[in-house]
């Protein structure tokens, strides 16, 4: 059972009550991520509030909060997109390792760089392999071209 198995059956009302139905409650219960579910329920104004009461009482059961859930929110279809952190491209990651940052304090960087920074920054995290491309771009003294 996956976190959105207890969020769509809260959302829909269809399968009561997943904890308390199944065949094997505690081991339900233990499937049951309060985190997950709170953050599912954050992202819809009609459910926020409900969510902010749990996460003031974390400490209750898994149970009481899936009841909790299952009294208190109204059946609806709430769709919504999950944030993912997209994939770095090839300049944040070179600027990352160049500068030992993180990803924040890169972005900033490549706001402020030139693309013939970049460049030198590329050719200088050089670890070795097949990067012909790149070398062929710098001189003897490490310029770019």
């Amino acid at each position: 059972m996956k976190p959105f198995d207890f969020i769509n059956a809260i959302n829909r009302k269809t399968n009561r009550d997943l904890i308390r139905g199944s065949e094997n409650p505690t081991l339900a219960a233990k499937e049951y991520n309060p985190f997950v579910i709170n953050l599912g329920f954050s992202f819809y104004v009609d459910t926020v509030l409900y969510a902010n009461e749990m996460n003031m009482r974390s400490f209750l059961p898994s149970e009481m909060q899936n009841t909790y859930y299952i009294n208190t929110i109204r059946p609806g279809k709430r769709f919504s997109t999950w944030h993912k952190k997209g994939e770095d491209s090839n300049d944040m990651k070179a600027v990352m390792e160049f500068y030992n940052v993180g990803h924040l304090k890169a972005q900033e960087f490549l706001s402020v760089l030139t693309k013939e920074q970049l460049d030198l920054i590329k050719i200088r995290i050089i670890k070795g392999g097949n990067s012909n491309e790149l070398r062929s771009k710098s001189t003897d003294r490490g310029e770019v071209i």
